[in-house]
């Protein structure tokens, strides 16, 4: 479809210019389809059947259900300064796009520099051949064009001047192929390894160790059990990972109006949507079959205990206890990703639940039963980080000028509530902690229980010093981020560990 425009100017090669991965890094259509899964979700079901009416039926659809956010769409921006630096020449520029032609003219009127859009109309789509076509009929032999996938090879090989913007690994082979040389080449993407150990969040695997802890605690260095929770870190690692990666593609809108999330992969546009989504099912099939792995590696490693270590869910015996927790917080942290995270309080609860559901899981996949001391402890100690992400968050909410945190529901005037809370938690679990200290049980496990008490100045010190420094706005959004790079949280966490290495 072309939109009408202004008289083309002959004498100048009209310069096409294509929209997905090209003047902007990520698929429009893929961002909108995710904008509708989270906005509208029951349309989804209506998919197949707009795809049944063509390709350029469900851009329409699609496009006229949401409205994407062009001006935060992660744009090339040094090709956007090259085709700024034409028009500001006089060149005639044209958004040639298979997608629909309502969103490329939103595109275009945001930039305000293309002379006029060639787009899909809901009954043609403007890709391939038929751009090409349309290219013929318009402009001849004389325009000049910029891709980045194989479809555009045609259009490379005909135009005046071919020029490509981070260009496909099939493209690259294709033009070579062809003997098409691009006069010029636009590259803005991250490389794809570090992109993708972004994406995975690698350092939020941290959190897992919270699954050895019913062995550590309980003093059950067994070989056996301690490769069990080995496979279930692993498993719950690349469990998480998947997760995350749902979380971002169904944030990627608001994430691109945030200061520091929008430098997230998916978001900035350096991976694409579909090859998360393929990454996506590859963890949780891994994942799962390593959870069902974990009670035969334990019969296997050490038959005896195999046969006499509890192992249940939820009430029930089961060899596959480990895989029904596994599933609990793969369901919970969708469930959170797609509603509860923007119900006010319910988040928070969800988040710290998340926490210990780690341990619980560390317990079912060794059979190791979890103290009520360590339950109590981890209810109040992760509600109080819970709290204190939020409490980071409206606080550089509150700094950039905000005053309600989009797709979260808080406002500014809630900082002061969120301190109390998070706070009296915070000192809460150190209460659980001493009553643990002084229980008889603890002297069940170490020799020298009064050198526990030491623990209880060193919580208290981390858990004061979070909140002060979440209060000065000196706190990540994710305190797992502070508490592995920041050097005094890491002393403190070295100090505990002496510490009850010394009660032993």
């Amino acid at each position: 479809m072309a939109i009408s425009g202004s008289a083309l100017d002959t004498s100048i090669p009209a310069l096409c210019v294509d929209l997905d991965g090209t003047l902007v890094k990520s698929d429009t259509l893929v961002d909108s389809a995710l904008l509708l899964a989270r906005q509208h979700p029951a349309l989804l079901l209506k998919l197949p059947g707009w795809l049944m009416e063509g390709k350029a039926s469900l851009k329409k659809h699609i496009t006229d259900a949401v409205s994407l956010d062009v001006a935060h769409l992660p744009y090339n921006r040094e090709l956007l300064q090259f085709l700024e630096q034409q028009h500001a020449e006089g060149r005639p520029l044209y958004l040639a796009t298979a997608a629909d032609a309502t969103l490329a003219r939103r595109v275009a009127d945001h930039l305000g520099i293309f002379t006029d859009v060639l787009a899909s109309d809901g009954a043609n789509n403007l890709s391939g051949s038929n751009k090409l076509a349309s290219f013929k009929q318009r402009f001849g032999d004389n325009f000049c064009y910029i891709g980045n996938a194989g479809v555009d090879l045609p259009l490379l090989a005909c135009c005046r001047e071919p020029m490509v913007a981070n260009p496909t690994s099939g493209l690259k082979s294709a033009i070579r192929r062809a003997g098409v040389a691009p006069v010029r080449t636009f590259n803005e993407r991250s490389s794809r390894p570090k992109a993708w150990l972004k994406a995975i969040r690698i350092h939020q695997w941290a959190k897992n160790v919270l699954i050895f802890l019913p062995v550590l605690l309980a003093h059950a260095l067994v070989p056996a059990l301690l490769v069990a929770s080995g496979l279930a870190f692993l498993s719950f690692g690349l469990c998480a990972s998947a997760t995350y990666i749902v979380n971002d593609l169904l944030d990627i809108e608001v994430d691109r109006l945030h200061p520091r999330k929008r430098r997230r992969p998916f978001a900035a546009g350096d991976l694409s949507a579909l090859s998360g989504v393929a990454v996506i099912v590859f963890f949780l099939v891994a994942s799962v079959a390593i959870a069902i792995a974990v009670p035969h590696v334990i019969h296997r490693m050490s038959p005896a205990i195999a046969g006499v270590v509890p192992n249940h869910f939820l009430g029930w015996n089961t060899q596959y206890a480990f895989l029904g927790w596994l599933s609990i917080y793969a369901v919970t942290t969708l469930a959170y990703s797609l509603r509860l995270k923007r119900a006010v309080l319910v988040d928070v609860i969800v988040l710290s639940g998340l926490y210990t559901i780690r341990i619980l899981a560390g317990s079912a996949a060794t059979g190791v039963d979890v103290s009520t001391w360590l339950a109590s402890f981890s209810i109040f100690f992760f509600l109080s980080l819970a709290f204190v992400k939020r409490f980071a968050e409206l606080e550089n909410l509150r700094e950039r000028g905000g005053a309600v945190a989009k797709g979260r529901g808080y406002h500014i005037s809630d900082i002061e509530q969120l301190r109390s809370f998070g706070s009296a938690s915070g000192y809460v679990s150190v209460a659980v902690l001493t009553l643990y200290i002084s229980n008889l049980d603890a002297e069940q496990l170490y020799s020298h229980t009064k050198r526990l008490w030491l623990l209880v100045p060193v919580l208290l010190l981390w858990i004061s010093r979070l909140w002060l420094m979440a209060s000065r706005g000196h706190l990540d959004e994710d305190p797992v981020v502070y508490a592995i790079t920041d050097r005094r949280s890491l002393l403190l966490g070295v100090l505990v560990l002496l510490i009850v290495l010394s009660a032993l």
